[in-house]
């Protein structure tokens, strides 16, 4: 039997042990190899070691992918592929606990098997961590972390970091944060969003398009141009670890809760308004289940908490302009405080901002009746009163054109127009000969209410010099519009 020395292969292993060997049977291009997260496209034929075949890819005329190093392939593909170059054809011997195991893979490959893989790397792509894999943002580790922990979303990092762009360096130092909060610091979304996949000590490059960026806007600070696609070379120095919140007691539930609503009260006081939207929201997010201790004192504070939560939420999007967004909110406080001064109040601002001044001004009311001395609450009464009545007014004004407008149109629908007269409606041209005899149709009716008339005023004076020969009495006067041609 050939040994690994006499065969030149060579133990790829961390450990060492002899478990993957690799065989070079055909040598790459270039010096870089696909690191763990990467994208790889191979082709590779699958033997016993008795020289059956028990799986091709060339055989099916389709390259097989998969992500390097995340557990998507047997352990000795995911060590043997990382040591590859584009181009590269390699024999990987690999043993039953880096292949299937004593199990194997039934029926083809038997408990305890040994492998043998011939395997070409034809390419490979970086890690996309956008989440929408439209490769905004590309990871190519430089240096692996320790452990298997990431940070997760508002916990405090410490990082170092540095921006390229067109060759020249636009940022270089040491930053801690609240992982979400990189924006008021300068740190890009891209770089924020990446972090959630490093582990400590982590160094890696990213390559951010626009939108992970600056975007349009580019960065003053930092001296970036807008549209810039920056690199940055980041390490995770530490982390806060933070549990996920099915994990927390109600201790650290509350102890998080109360973290959050005072970094969004700080993003606040800033004017930083979207930052602290955020905060609020992870807050309330975080409390919006109940407690085990049903109404013990940490569930009266977590309601607490929460109704301060959604309050200051409702606040942001008044600042926003966000009206809607800022009743619902308000909705929320009531359902847990029924009396709340702050949510009757914001929300009869939110009201008001949406042109409801009847629902605002109950609000208002609200507030006066728990607050008597409550002045703002009297003044947006008085307003919302204004409000109404000029409301009324615009709609009454709208309503009586609506009515003329639609009286005039089925005079004209009704009767046509006659002399003088122009539609208000547009007619669509007409036939000729159609036309024609509308127009036939119309001096007919006219010369008909013109005939009556005629005739009805001959009869009254006829009647009125009968009458004056036998009593003397005044001709009775014809009624208004007798003479009239638009009379019906």
């Amino acid at each position: 039997m050939v040994t690994a020395e006499e065969d030149g292969s060579v133990d790829v292993t961390p450990a060492k042990d002899g478990g993957v060997l690799k065989r070079v049977v055909k040598e790459g291009s270039g010096d870089t190899t696909p690191a763990k997260g990467c994208n790889v496209y191979v082709h590779y034929t699958g033997k016993l070691t008795d020289g059956s075949v028990f799986d091709s890819s060339r055989d099916r005329g389709t390259p097989f992918d998969f992500q390097l190093g995340k557990g998507k392939v047997i352990r000795g593909w995911d060590i043997g592929v990382a040591t590859m170059k584009i181009g590269e054809v390699s024999v990987l011997t690999i043993r039953e606990d880096y292949g299937y195991g004593k199990s194997g893979s039934q029926p083809k490959i038997p408990g305890g098997a040994t492998l043998i893989f011939e395997i070409e790397l034809l390419d490979w792509e970086p890690e996309d961590l956008s989440g929408k894999k439209d490769k905004g943002i590309l990871r190519y580790p430089i240096t692996n972390g320790t452990n298997f922990e990431s940070p997760k979303p508002m916990a405090e990092v410490e990082i170092h970091l540095k921006g390229e762009y067109e060759g020249k360096a636009f940022d270089d130092r040491d930053v801690s944060f609240m992982l979400g909060t990189g924006s008021s610091l300068d740190v890009p979304p891209g770089v924020e969003k990446a972090l959630e996949h490093f582990t400590l000590n982590e160094t890696s490059r990213l390559v951010l398009t626009p939108k992970y960026a600056f975007g349009s806007v580019g960065c003053k600070n930092l001296n970036l141009p807008p549209d810039a696609s920056p690199t940055y070379t980041v390490t995770l120095k530490s982390f806060q670890k933070i549990k996920d919140r099915w994990l927390m007691d109600p201790e650290e539930l509350l102890s998080e809760g109360r973290r959050l609503k005072e970094k969004g009260t700080e993003y606040l006081k800033k004017s930083d308004v979207k930052l602290a939207l955020k905060m609020y929201k992870h807050m309330v997010k975080n409390l919006d289940s109940p407690l085990t201790d049903g109404d013990g004192e940490d569930e009266k504070e977590r309601k607490a908490l929460l109704a301060a939560g959604h309050s200051n939420i409702s606040l942001c999007n008044l600042k926003l302009n966000r009206p809607r967004d800022a009743i619902h909110s308000c909705n929320s406080v009531l359902e847990i405080d029924e009396k709340n001064e702050k949510a009757f109040f914001r929300r009869g601002q939110a009201y008001l901002a949406v042109g409801e001044p009847e629902n605002a001004k109950k609000d208002f009311e609200m507030v006066v009746k728990l607050e008597p001395n409550n002045k703002a609450a009297s003044a947006a009464i008085l307003q919302c009163t204004k409000m109404q009545k000029e409301l009324k007014e615009r709609e009454k004004k709208m309503y009586a054109h609506m009515f003329e407008k639609f009286a005039q149109k089925d005079r004209e629908w009704r009767f046509g127009w006659l002399e003088g007269e122009k539609p208000m409606v547009e007619m669509a041209p007409d036939n000729p000969e159609l036309a024609a005899e509308k127009r036939k149709q119309i001096e007919a009716k006219k010369k008909f209410l013109d005939e009556a008339a005629r005739r009805l005023r001959e009869k009254r004076e006829a009647e009125a010099s009968a009458g004056g020969h036998e009593g003397g009495e005044e001709a009775a006067e014809p009624p208004e519009g007798e003479n009239n041609t638009n009379a019906t």
